[in-house]
């Protein structure tokens, strides 16, 4: 449940703070007051995607943060920053996550259903899923598409395998070329680095030959030597250390330091000696960079990409030119996963048609509670799908029927249903999967489009109904759903100096009576639509204690349908 919800320079939200309650929640007020900009704060919260677009005008970043009860329990406090840049950043209690996690985590206890979200029921691919929903078929359908997965894995590998003679040749021969090429070079990791080394040294060796032996002189040969100045040093130190003890650790480094000096000594004159400071071997090493860059430049970037490449061009060729040991291996492994996804996908797709009869008597039971009393539903499945056609689905397509009044033919949903009756069939389908979680989250962004009426007071009790298990937050214009509110919010605009402010105002007793009328009759007010608001409410408590009842009695059954 989302307890508190803090808006900052959203849209055209400045700043807006509002506490939602249990139950339903209905936001109410002009067009482009902002309603809808309170539901893509709530989506911004539970991972959905952000862009610069979203930051006000004038500001460097938009914040949305909510404190939010999830149905475990606990309290966790969820922020999102959005920059004017469309950089996104997301913390969940003041701990940097990243929007995939605030997915995870935030997702599972937040349903959207957007104002156009029910034109997805147009499409009939989509029909499957909800049955799955509906049945709580996600492990089985998991399954099928792990096995899926193996099978297409398996047969691409195969079809791999399986190129004509012509293919293979030229691939074999290309792959020769580019092998032997890299074997002619002969690199060793790290080597272009040893010898760029190695061309600085080469290039320097008469100054590295001079100062290794000016070096050796100073300390072991010159006039005054430094390790024979030393001696001199250490017998004061132990003289200075048998007349104050502060002076015995250095004493003690004596041996150490003579030998480092000594080893130092010894590198510097063989050191020298090992440069080879003719011309051609400076020019080897050229020679061997430029044929180590040129290869880099074929088979790169690095030397270790081109090793990388050795080892796999090496691979391919070994597995074409032994392609038809491993023919039988890889038939036998593609035709084994084909027979493990056929036995999942059927078991599948018998759960599937079992669960549909069951779904369609559902759904006709809850497409009558909104007004629409004698619509008949079915589900259909087309006879099993070709080979070709398989996906990690399964084997199923399925499709939606509907008949709206008694007399008429059942035809596909897409042909038939109007825009109210999609209203209605997706809040009806919206809230028949059960659920183990009563504090979830539904927001409804205007679902009464296309409705009116009665209609819209079905609707409205059938979202009051829904408040007893749910927590929803409804945008609406209708008078007769935001009626069946529990807790009522006006979002409302006013200028200040050049700029629109924006506030949320919860509204109760007269002033939610006001707030009813205006959206019955407009700005102009009358005692007889002042009246009507006041037998909307009284019609709404009437229903609440009809929600409270239904409430307690759920406590005990666990799931339901919605």
């Amino acid at each position: 449940m989302i307890r508190f919800l803090s808006i900052r320079n959203l849209a055209v939200i400045d700043a807006l703070e509002v506490e939602f309650g249990p139950g339903l929640n209905v936001l109410t007020g002009e067009t482009g007051a902002g309603k809808s900009i309170v539901v893509e704060a709530v989506g911004l919260l539970v991972g959905e995607r952000a862009s610069a677009d979203l930051v006000r005008t004038g500001e460097d970043t938009a914040v949305v943060q909510a404190i939010v009860e999830p149905p475990e329990g606990g309290e966790l406090i969820v922020r999102r920053e959005v920059s004017a840049q469309g950089r996104s950043r997301a913390f969940i209690d003041d701990e940097l996550v990243t929007t995939a996690a605030l997915r995870e985590r935030c997702g599972p206890f937040v349903d959207l259903h957007g104002q156009h979200e029910h034109q997805r029921l147009l499409d009939p691919a989509t029909h499957v899923d909800l049955v799955d929903e509906f049945a709580d078929l996600g492990g089985p359908r998991a399954a099928v598409g792990d096995v899926f997965v193996r099978w297409r894995t398996a047969t691409r590998a195969l079809d791999a395998l399986q190129l004509d003679e012509r293919q293979k040749a030229a691939r074999i021969d290309l792959l020769t070329f580019q092998l032997a090429e890299i074997d002619r070079a002969a690199p060793r990791p790290g080597e272009d680095a040893e010898l760029a080394t190695a061309r600085v040294v080469l290039a320097n060796a008469d100054r590295l030959q001079r100062l290794s032996g000016e070096t050796y002189a100073a300390l072991y040969e010159g006039d005054q030597p430094v390790l024979g100045g030393l001696g001199v040093v250490w017998r004061k130190i132990e003289e200075l250390g048998s007349l104050d003890p502060r002076f015995a650790p250095y004493l003690e480094s004596r041996e150490p330091i003579k030998a480092q000096l000594e080893d130092l000594a010894y590198f510097l004159r063989s050191y020298a000696a090992s440069i080879d400071a003719s011309p051609a071997r400076l020019q080897e090493v050229e020679d061997r960079l430029a044929l180590l860059e040129r290869v880099k430049r074929k088979h790169g970037p690095t030397l270790d990409d081109v090793l990388a490449r050795q080892e796999e061009f090496r691979r391919e060729l070994s597995e074409l030119e032994s392609a038809g040991a491993r023919l039988e291996s890889l038939q036998a492994a593609a035709h084994a996963a084909r027979a493990d996804y056929l036995t999942a996908a059927r078991s599948l797709s018998a759960a599937r048609r079992s669960a549909a009869g069951k779904f369609a008597r559902t759904l006709e039971q809850a497409v009558a509670e909104l007004a629409m009393l004698r619509t008949k539903c079915e589900v259909r499945f087309a006879p099993e799908t070709p080979e070709g056609a398989w996906t990690d689905r399964g084997i199923d397509q399925a499709e939606f029927y509907l008949s709206p009044n008694p007399g008429e033919e059942l035809r596909p949903l897409a042909r038939i249903a109007s825009g109210g009756e999609l209203s209605r069939l997706m809040l009806a389908l919206k809230t028949l999967a059960p659920t183990d979680a009563p504090g979830k989250t539904l927001v409804f962004d205007e679902v009464d489009v296309g409705i009116g009426g009665a209609v819209a007071d079905v609707v409205g009790n059938r979202l009051q109904r829904l408040g007893a298990r749910y927590q929803v937050l409804c945008i609406t214009h209708l008078p007769q759903i935001a009626a069946h509110g529990r807790h009522h919010f006006r979002i409302e605009n006013t200028v200040r100096g050049s700029r629109t402010v924006t506030s949320a105002v919860r509204v109760d007793g007269s002033t939610r009576e006001e707030e009813l009328a205006r959206m019955i009759g407009g700005s102009d007010i009358s005692a007889s639509v002042l009246a009507s608001a006041r037998d909307m409410l009284r019609a709404r408590a009437l229903g609440e204690q009809t929600a409270k009842g239904e409430r307690e009695s759920s406590k005990p059954k666990g799931r339901r349908v919605g």
